[in-house]
């Protein structure tokens, strides 16, 4: 059997549990959720035989061929691609067990299952493929499950708009994704990524930087990353699977696919996009109240920390002789995937666990109406501090500590302004999720819904506890098997640098200062915002998200619209009256005229041949 129908087993399962739930299950939940469940349990089963069991290879078919432009369809499978695999499956068969709790009692959950199917499908497809034509058809696709997902509940308008806010933006930054890959064809002559890291062409900034257009749509960067917090109206295991750590960590592994296009002036400007958008992000997250919202402007500063990370390092081919040329990643290649990956463990299960608290609490998202839960949500209590501490770092025991100082390694000895902002954001982490979890779990409840909040059952509380468990152990190479252990180590190695001390320090420091901020400006359970009423002012640019949105809606009503209005107004003139319409009157004045020759008459014939030769002596002779 070669291994090449491993990879197809996995396309092969996510789709046909699609299509039978599509076309059989469609008014069966239970049977659908089975299916998709099920496939998913497949997908993870062949996943981790891969990445046990298989060597690395490269397997390529050739589909379109038109004269010297040929698309393959194939899969490129080496030590970036396991590692993003065992992400995608791991944490997507615990978000489907998960999904058999919280959507057990929606009427439409096998929409819901047959959509989550669809979107493993595009983005294991995204993760296995060997071209840039294969990988933006999955990229595609992806967008098109995410915002079939995100507008899940049809009967509510905030929810359309979220589905169709995020489709919308990430068109534009798929523009220039798609631009860039027809600037590499022309300068390369090959889409393939294994013939592009070989390829002794000479790359530019343009075509680097168009490519990482895709990431900024997709992964949420400035300026494009409005759509991200309004993709929270879809069902929680929708933001656990999605955005959280599958769907927005593909910009950052199409970053690490990519990065031997990528020029120095490239990688900077990439840099300086993440370490704006971690700490646009990071102040934005102190000022909601919404505790999906707060995870949501959480995942945009992680992920500009991953931008950022790339941007400090680059990626280079050592080839080990073989046909496939896998190669190596060092630098900010493997800080930004050893980050990608604890951040998958910790962020789904903070997610999870804010979907495991909406359940209790009859779908109440507010953190101030809270209060009093860890009394009452034991096992969602302990399993989501065990995140939150992943997630801000706390020293030695965590996954987030070790990959958060690989970064703040790489930026300490490549870039000190870097390193200071990214210090200033892990300050703000700690900071605005204390603040979540202290008014969330602590103190008494503030709300009818909270006072009766209860634990859930195991359906949805072993995978949080499962979660819990990456989240601590996921920061240690020894945790992940032999295939992905080249990655994660070249990320660890970077904690034990000659600078190892002195960034400890920082991130210890970093760590203590918003813990200690949060948990003395911060009461237990508190029912209001002390900070609108202590800096009123800077809440509100903070709870206005910088007024991000609201430029955006000034430009397409005042801007953009007027410009369409124009171009149409033009278009209704220029071509369909003078061109089309004018065109057409003109054509049927001549036709009127040559119709009123033929009056059936031999009289009028004969003045009209005699009127015709005429003229034709005068054009012979020379008059005219």
């Amino acid at each position: 059997m070669g291994s090449e129908l491993y990879a197809y087993g996995l396309l092969a399962f996510p789709l046909l549990s699609a299509t039978f739930i599509a076309f059989f299950f469609r008014r069966s939940g239970a049977v659908a959720s089975g299916i998709s469940v099920g496939a998913a349990a497949l997908i993870l089963a062949t996943a981790l035989h891969i990445i046990f069991r298989l060597e690395n290879f490269e397997y390529n078919v050739s589909w379109i061929e038109i004269a010297n432009f040929n698309v393959e369809f194939g899969f490129l499978i080496n030590d970036l691609t396991k590692l993003m695999l065992f992400v995608v499956a791991f944490v997507g068969f615990l978000v489907h067990v998960f999904s058999l709790g919280y959507m057990k009692d929606d009427p439409n959950k096998a929409r819901f299952f047959g959509g989550l199917s669809i979107f493993m499908f595009s983005m294991l497809g995204l993760v296995l493929a060997s071209s840039l034509v294969t990988l933006f058809i999955f990229w595609e696709l992806v967008g098109f499950s995410s915002y079939m997902l995100i507008g899940y509940y049809l009967d509510k308008p905030s929810a359309a708009a979220a589905s169709k806010k995020a489709f919308i933006v990430n068109r534009v930054g798929d523009f220039g994704f798609l631009i860039g890959i027809v600037m590499v064809f022309s300068a390369f002559g090959t889409l393939n990524l294994s013939e592009l890291s070989h390829s002794e062409a000479a790359t530019t900034t343009l075509i680097g930087l168009l490519l990482f257009c895709g990431t900024v749509g997709k992964s949420g960067q400035l300026p494009l990353h409005v759509w991200l917090p309004d993709a929270m109206e879809g069902p929680t295991p929708v933001s656990a699977l999605i955005h959280a750590a599958t769907m927005v960590a593909a910009g950052v592994f199409l970053l690490c696919r990519t990065g031997f296009l990528m020029t120095a002036d490239a990688l900077n400007v990439i840099l300086w996009v993440g370490v704006a958008t971690a700490l646009v992000a990071g102040f934005t997250a102190i000022a909601q109240r919404d505790i999906k919202k707060i995870l949501a402007y959480s995942t945009v500063s992680q992920l500009g920390y991953m931008v950022a990370a790339f941007g400090l390092g680059s990626l280079v081919a050592l080839g080990n002789g073989d046909s496939h040329g896998d190669a190596i990643v060092t630098g900010g290649v493997a800080a930004a995937m050893f980050h990608l990956t604890t951040h998958a463990f910790f962020k789904a299960l903070l997610f999870l666990g804010s979907g495991s608290i909406i359940h209790a609490c009859h779908h109440e998202q507010d953190i101030f109406r809270m209060g009093g839960l860890a009394k009452k949500m034991p096992i969602t209590f302990w399993t989501f501090t065990a995140g939150l501490l992943a997630l801000i770092g706390t020293p030695f025991i965590t996954a987030g500590f070790h990959s958060k100082d690989a970064i703040l390694a790489l930026a300490y000895e490549q870039n000190t302004l870097a390193f200071y902002c990214l210090v200033l954001g892990a300050i703000l982490t700690a900071f605005y999720m204390v603040r979540l979890w202290k008014i969330a779990f602590l103190g008494s409840p503030k709300s009818e819904n909270a006072e009766h909040a209860s634990e859930n059952g195991l359906v949805m509380t072993v995978p949080l506890i499962l979660l819990a468990v990456g989240s601590i152990l996921g920061g240690f190479v020894w945790f992940y098997p032999e295939a992905l252990r080249p990655i994660i180590a070249l990320g660890e190695e970077l904690n034990h640098g000659d600078s190892h001390t002195t960034v400890m320090i920082y991130s210890i420091v970093a760590w203590v200062v918003g813990l200690g901020a949060a948990w003395v400006f911060y009461g237990a359970g508190a029912a209001d915002d002390k900070l609108e009423s202590v800096a009123k002012p800077l809440h509100a640019v903070l709870a206005e998200k910088f007024y991000f949105d609201r430029i955006y809606d000034w430009y397409v009503a005042k801007v953009q619209q007027r410009v369409a209005v124009a171009i149409h107004f033009t278009e209704q003139i220029a071509l369909s009256v003078l061109i089309i319409r004018g065109m057409a009157g003109f054509a049927g004045l001549i036709g009127i005229g040559l119709r009123s020759l033929h009056v059936g008459s031999i009289h009028s014939y004969v003045y009209w041949f005699i009127g015709g030769l005429a003229l034709f002596w005068a054009l012979a002779v020379g008059l005219f």
